[in-house]
């Protein structure tokens, strides 16, 4: 399988590591990923026989760029170049550039040439899918070729693939949940005593969150998740739009503290109503008892099943390892499906 990565930020070389550390148990399953392309922000490299990991590291932490790669690499050419200008022959393309959720760029771009270029595309960009998930599913069913992204929810914790196997066959109607871990934190944290600059700190100095956080406390990282469950999971064709947003910079100390005096705490939930079609995000007071009622860092998210009743499930969230074990499932689950389709 040959591999074309665009992103090589904490996500991307978490990636790339994977597929080093990994490649005897990965060729024992019958997986052999050959990464044939990588581009970051200022260049590329490129060899159809393969990059060696170790020196994508050292490029990229001395001269800051995969551009620098010897003989193989481009300074100033830009990931798209790859799969427009046929730099390379690759089957599939990992998609891990930042999210952006104004445009959706580069990342939408990305994804949609790789699809009509042929290529599978898996991804945790929750931009390109929050803005514009629908007509992805549909362009990828048109092209004959699969858009995976199990690493946009949950990260470490299999919450897409848990709904599509262990949920199969019943009705989901709904589903809930604390899907951002940095704000989970930071409000654990203020039951704790700090404040919110305190704890929104202490999370930044942790690793957390990124320099900035915006996209997490204003809610809107858990937006894009909720509008990805509830496309794939739920089936409901909703964007970043639809859903009312608001996050946790106005849940001060004492809203906190008098929830923790009546038995109940504070979480960021993202929900959605299969029936009414209503998504939000907000902080919500729940019982301290409560299966959402998580701690630290961690994600839950609580599933509505029309037999099964409430299903939860519990784990840890987002992170530069975490979303890469997710991608790397999602290259072995493609690769059985192509199997299973003789290819």
């Amino acid at each position: 399988m040959r591999i074309a990565l665009f992103g090589y930020g904490n996500v991307g070389r978490a990636v790339a590591r994977l597929l080093e550390s990994r490649r005897m148990h990965l060729e024992r399953i019958g997986l052999y990923p050959k990464l044939v392309a990588v581009a970051d922000s200022r260049g590329v490299a490129v060899n159809p026989r393969g990059l060696d990991y170790w020196k994508l590291e050292e490029v990229k932490l001395s001269k800051g760029s995969v551009g620098f790669y010897p003989d193989y690499g481009r300074i100033g050419v830009e990931a798209i170049e790859i799969i427009s200008d046929r730099l390379i022959d690759s089957d599939v393309l990992i998609e891990v550039t930042p999210t952006n959720i104004v445009d959706g760029e580069p990342g939408l771009t990305h994804i949609r040439e790789a699809l009509k270029s042929g290529l599978h595309v898996v991804t945790a960009n929750k931009g390109p899918l929050a803005l514009a998930m629908p007509s992805l599913l549909e362009l990828a069913r048109h092209s004959g070729r699969e858009l995976m992204f199990s690493g946009t929810v949950g990260g470490g914790t299999p919450f897409i693939r848990f709904a599509e196997k262990c949920l199969a066959g019943d009705r989901i109607l709904g589903l809930e949940g604390v899907l951002n871990g940095t704000c989970n934190y930071i409000l654990s944290a203020m039951e704790g005593g700090l404040s919110f600059k305190q704890a929104l700190e202490e999370a930044q100095r942790l690793g957390y969150t990124e320099a900035d956080p915006s996209m997490d406390v204003d809610g809107w990282d858990t937006a894009c998740k909720i509008v990805i469950l509830a496309v794939h999971i739920l089936g409901i064709r909703v964007t970043l739009r639809d859903v009312a947003v608001k996050g946790i910079r106005e849940v001060t100390e004492e809203c906190v503290l008098e929830a923790c005096r009546r038995g109940a705490t504070i979480k960021l939930l993202g929900s959605i109503d299969s029936e009414k079609r209503i998504a939000s995000v907000s902080p919500v007071e729940i019982p301290r008892n409560s299966p959402l009622a998580v701690p630290g860092n961690l994600n839950a998210l609580m599933f509505h099943v029309e037999d099964l009743g409430d299903v939860t499930v519990i784990g840890r969230g987002a992170g530069g390892v975490e979303t890469a074990n997710a991608i790397l499932k999602d290259l072995v689950e493609l690769k059985q499906r192509l199997q299973s389709k003789g290819i």
